[in-house]
Formats: structure tokens, sequence, C-alpha cells
């Protein structure tokens, strides 16, 4: 049974490599409102239409003062080419165990023309400046879930 986050509750902390190897501390970005999606894979149709999306609008995340990260079960250098290619100016972490996403709720079940199999819920989870999680989203759409998000977070008044 994959146990979901709630607004108001403590965001799981973690340490996950970026595409370059380095260690992200998520208690080392306190102070920062939080963006975390979580993406089934590097360089595929949907995953690369949704981080494209968030990198076409990072610098309103940024002016608002959030951070981006996105969370996937790819191993760093898979995660590099990705960013490379697409020119992604933020970081992308790496949960090749899918430890992360199973605290976060992003790890389940799923379904797929018939067959049943676990596997990653892409999936948004927003902290603020502490750490709690302000808004999740589950079972997320690629296209037009940025635009979304940036309406449910007031953005686009």
């Amino acid at each position: 049974m994959t146990v979901r986050l709630s607004p108001g509750d403590a965001a799981p902390d973690f340490t996950l490599p970026d595409a370059h190897g380095e260690p992200v501390v998520l208690a080392g970005l306190r102070g920062s409102k939080v963006i975390l999606y979580f993406y089934p894979r590097a360089a595929t149709p949907g995953c690369t239409t949704q981080a494209c999306d968030f990198r076409d609008n990072m610098a309103s995340f940024g002016a608002e003062g959030y951070r981006v990260l996105g969370i996937s079960p790819d191993a760093p250098a898979a995660l590099e080419r990705f960013a490379q290619n697409e020119g992604l100016g933020f970081p992308l972490l790496s949960d090749e165990d899918h430890a992360v996403a199973e605290a976060y709720g992003a790890w389940g079940e799923k379904k797929n023309y018939g067959k049943v199999y676990e596997g990653l819920i892409r999936s948004t989870v927003v902290l603020d400046e502490q750490g709690t999680v302000s808004l999740v989203q589950y079972n997320v759409r690629a296209k037009g879930h940025v635009a979304k998000l940036r309406r449910d977070l007031g953005l686009d008044a």
C-alpha cells in the first residue's frame, strides 16, 4: 500500500546524487520553497515535455522563490545526458533504488495496457521554506502539468 503525503506533513529528508554524482541534501534547501517533481524516465517523450515545461518556466518560479528538483530512477549519467540535451537549468536527482519516491508516495502500483506493475507515479510535491508539504499532486499528466501547477500556486493571476 502506497502511503501518500498531504499538505501539512513534514517532507521526508533525503540525500540523492545529482547528474554529476554530487550529493543534494533536502535539508540544505531549507529557507527556499522547493518543487520536487517525480518522473519515470529521462529522455522519454512525456518526461522531456514535462522537463522542458519546467525549464521554460524557471525564471518565473525563481522570481517567486521556488527551486525545482526533478527526481527519477535514472542513473546520474543518463540524467547528465538528458540535462545537456534539453538545456535544463535545474538539478535532476538519481533515485535508483526508488526509496525517496516510496517515501513521497510516488512509487506504487500502475496499470499499462492491462498489465499491473510497480513503478514511478508521476507526481509533484511542493514544500514551504520550513520543509513542510504545501501542495501535493499525484498521477499528473506530463503535458500541461506545469501550467496547472502555476495556477494552483497562484503564480498566474
